[in-house]
């Protein structure tokens, strides 16, 4: 890795794949909850998933008038991220499913529940810190090194799915590291890390290549970051046919980093997949989001962070942070009224102003949470000042 000047600095995010066995999870536990809400808004899920090699876990409390298949759902979404190949260890024919769901515990619901809690309004359903990023250096403003890492790996998905090539199988990682000048803007990109699960029919060298030309350079040329120092580095142990869930267990919500701003910003710990949003683990961060986002887009900063913090069963969150790194000519007083003036902090307010009792999530949860024009999250609105 190449550094002409010493005052710049490189920052490193990575990317997973929906194949990757976390993420195959995470996809797992979204869409039952998905199920629930598309009967029952008012559903109150918690569904975790554990997978390994052909054996699916589901555990969690969900409470909810919904009627659901969850053997059908696993194995749904099984087969649509690409697992369906007999023999490979894990398939979506054979896999054994075990179910573990028991309903939500009455102590955390008195909490949450607007008509028997002591403030009269939906209480947080924990306690916790969320937090928001948003910078001015990519057109989805977030930063470099993740929206890169995951668009690499869209487009082998895309490749992978369109049948373009037959020899690329679902689990993948990527990671990209940008080098920073002293103003923190993006000047190049120094190295590319792409590990993708194949075939084995192919061979190293077409597999290096294949990525290079048809993944990499369509992707990052355009950026205009890549220079004749860039290093590519190709499934790095140079075998990867062993892959997903047979390779390595799954969890929910193991991919956090990749869920959010690729480590560029802070992460309070909790995790978004399987959770209704009454769990402001998933609900604040879209909001905190959604916060920082539109500070950015109306240019009162170009770098934003943004903290709430929760008590479990309080409707009001007990604190507000905007940290906009020197970027803004604004005060953090003047931005946190601009804060409270434009946006409903409350859990129900949060749900009802994203519109968050819809089944969309399994639908966003892979290639991160952030940063696709599509969700309710990442809209951009106008802010009264």
């Amino acid at each position: 890795m190449i550094i002409k000047n010493p005052k710049n600095h490189v920052f490193t995010s990575e990317s997973v794949s929906e194949g990757h066995p976390d993420k195959v999870c995470d996809q797992i536990s979204d869409a039952i909850l998905d199920a629930c809400l598309a009967q029952d808004p008012t559903s109150r899920v918690a569904c975790e998933t554990l997978a390994t090699t052909n054996t699916v876990i589901i555990a969690g409390e969900i409470t909810t008038k919904a009627i659901i298949n969850i053997d059908s759902i696993v194995r749904a979404v099984i087969a649509d991220i690409g697992y369906t190949e007999p023999g490979t260890g894990f398939d979506a024919e054979s896999v054994k499913i075990t179910n573990l769901i028991h309903t939500q515990s009455p102590d955390i619901s008195q909490g949450v529940t607007a008509s028997v809690n002591s403030f009269g309004a939906q209480g947080a359903g924990d306690q916790g810190m969320m937090f928001g990023y948003a910078c001015n250096e990519t057109e989805q403003l977030m930063p470099s090194p993740i929206m890169y890492s995951h668009m690499l790996l869209q487009k082998a998905a895309e490749l992978r799915k369109s049948k373009a090539v037959d020899f690329l199988r679902p689990d993948s990682k990527s990671q990209v590291s940008v080098e920073y000048n002293e103003d923190n803007k993006p000047v190049r990109i120094t190295n590319v890390v792409l590990s993708h699960q194949h075939s084995d029919k192919v061979s190293r060298s077409e597999l290096e290549k294949y990525l290079i030309d048809n993944v990499i350079k369509p992707v990052l040329e355009p950026t205009g970051l890549l220079d004749e120092n860039t290093e590519f580095f190709i499934n790095p142990t140079g075998r990867f046919v062993i892959g997903g869930p047979d390779g390595d267990t799954g969890l929910t919500g193991r991919k956090i980093i990749v869920d959010t701003y690729g480590g560029m910003g802070r992460h309070g710990g909790g995790a978004f997949s399987g959770k209704d949003p009454s769990k402001v683990d998933r609900s604040a961060t879209y909001m905190a989001r959604f916060i920082a986002k539109n500070l950015v887009a109306n240019k009162l900063c170009d770098r934003c962070e943004v903290e709430l913090a929760y008590a479990i069963g309080r409707p009001e969150p007990v604190s507000i942070l905007v940290e906009t790194f020197g970027t803004s000519k604004y005060s953090r007083k003047e931005l946190g009224d601009i804060v409270k003036n434009n946006f409903a902090l409350t859990p129900s307010g949060i749900i009802e102003s994203l519109d968050l009792l819809r089944p969309i999530y399994r639908a966003n949860d892979n290639y991160g949470h952030f940063g696709k024009g599509n969700t309710p999250w990442e809209q951009i609105i106008t802010l009264k000042k």
